[in-house]
C-alpha cells in the first residue's frame, strides 16, 4: 500500500479555520503535522502572500517545491478531490449545496460573532488576549506577554468597526448568537450532526468558530452552557471524530432536511443573507462601507471585498444546479430570507 503523503500546514489555537481543518483531517484520517504559531513560517518555507491561518503546504511548485496555500474552504474540495474516503461533501447536489450555503454562514458570519464577543467585553478581552500571546510562544516571559497582551487588545478592539460591531449591532450580534446555539442544539439532538449522522465540512466551519465562542470567551461560552450544555459537549466531541465509521446512508433525506434546516436556514436569512448582499451591492458601486437592516436594526461596516467572491461562488454553484435541484433547493429556502442570495 502507497504511504499517504502528509500534510503540512501552519496555525494557531486561537484560529477557528486552523481549528476547523485540524477536525476535518482527523476525522478524514489524513496525516499532518502542524506548526503552532500566529502566522509564523518554519525556516525555510515559502511565504504566503497574505499570512493567514492556516496556511498549508502543498508540493505544486516546479520539483514538487512547496507552495503556501490559504483559505480553508477551497482546501477542503482539494483534499476531497485528492482523497476519497470519509468525504465531508453531501453527496446528493440539495444537499451538497446547502452544505456549502451553511459553511460560509459559519465562515462569514459566525466569525463577527467570535470577533465581537472577543474583543467587546472587558472579561472576555482580558482573558483572551494573554492566551493568544502564549498561544503563539509559550515561552514568552511573562512581563512581555502582558505588554503584547494589552498591545494586542488595543489593536483588536480599536478595529471591531471591521466587522460591523458597535453598540448598536451588540444586540444582533448576541442574539444571533443565541438563537444559532438553539437551532444546533435541535439540529444535533435529531442526529448527531448538521446534516445527518455523519459530519460535514458545515459542521466542521460551525465546530471551528466554536472552539472560541464556546469555550475561550467567557461571555460568548455562559451563553452556550445557558442555552445548550448538549451544543458544549459537541464541541469537545467535534474535535476528533477519526472513530466515526460513516455510511452513505448517514445524511438526512430530502424529506428529513426540509424539516430539520428550516429553523437553521432561517436563522441565516435573517442576519447572513442581508449582509452579504448588502455588502456586495457596495462593492459593486464602489463604496467602501455599507449598510443595511439586519433583524430589524441598522447596521453599517466597512464593505469586504472577499465576501464578494463567497457570494459569487454560492451564486455560481446554485446556478449550476439543474433545474429540478434548483427547484428542491428553492423550495427548502422559499421563506428564509436566503431566497435573496439567489434573487
Amino acid at each position: 500500500m502507497t504511504k499517504m503523503a502528509r500534510l503540512e500546514l501552519t496555525g494557531a489555537a486561537g484560529s477557528p479555520y486552523t481549528r476547523k481543518m485540524l477536525g476535518v483531517l482527523r476525522y478524514r484520517h489524513l496525516p499532518y503535522s502542524v506548526y503552532w504559531g500566529n502566522g509564523n513560517i518554519p525556516e525555510g518555507y515559502p511565504e504566503p502572500k497574505v499570512r493567514l491561518l492556516p496556511t498549508f503546504f502543498f508540493p505544486d511548485g516546479d520539483d514538487g517545491a512547496l507552495v503556501p496555500v490559504t483559505d480553508s474552504t477551497p482546501i477542503i474540495r482539494r483534499l476531497e478531490k485528492d482523497y476519497s474516503d470519509r468525504s465531508v461533501i453531501p453527496t446528493d447536489p440539495v444537499l451538497r449545496f446547502l452544505n456549502e450555503l451553511i459553511e460560509d454562514y459559519a465562515d462569514e458570519w459566525l466569525t463577527k460573532a467570535m470577533f465581537h464577543f472577543r474583543w467587546a467585553h472587558e472579561a472576555d478581552w482580558k482573558n483572551a488576549a494573554p492566551l493568544l500571546v502564549y498561544w503563539g510562544m509559550n515561552t514568552a516571559p511573562k512581563d512581555m506577554a502582558d505588554k503584547a497582551a494589552a498591545d494586542f487588545a488595543k489593536r483588536q478592539i480599536d478595529r471591531l468597526y471591521v466587522v460591523g460591531s458597535n453598540d448598536v449591532t451588540a444586540e444582533t450580534i448576541e442574539s444571533s448568537y443565541a438563537r444559532l446555539i438553539d437551532c444546533l442544539d435541535t439540529l444535533i439532538a435529531r442526529k448527531g450532526f448538521v446534516l445527518g449522522s455523519r459530519p460535514s465540512s458545515a459542521d466542521f466551519a460551525l465546530y471551528g468558530q466554536l472552539t472560541q465562542l464556546a469555550i475561550v470567551e467567557p461571555t460568548s461560552a455562559a451563553i452556550t452552557n445557558q442555552v445548550s450544555q448538549r451544543v458544549r459537549a459537541w464541541v469537545d466531541l467535534m474535535e476528533d471524530l477519526s472513530g466515526v465509521q460513516p455510511t452513505d446512508d448517514d445524511w438526512f433525506t430530502a424529506e428529513e432536511a426540509s424539516e430539520a434546516l428550516a429553523p437553521l436556514l432561517a436563522e441565516i436569512g435573517r442576519t447572513y443573507a442581508p449582509a452579504m448582499v448588502a455588502n456586495a451591492k457596495a462593492v459593486m458601486a464602489g463604496e467602501t462601507n455599507f449598510e443595511t437592516e439586519i433583524d430589524g436594526r441598522p447596521w453599517t461596516q466597512p464593505v469586504f471585498k472577499y465576501q464578494v467572491k463567497c457570494l459569487q461562488w454560492l451564486r455560481d454553484d446554485y446556478s449550476g444546479l439543474s433545474d429540478n435541484e434548483r427547484g428542491a433547493v428553492a423550495a427548502l429556502i422559499d421563506g428564509t430570507g436566503c431566497e435573496q442570495l439567489f434573487a
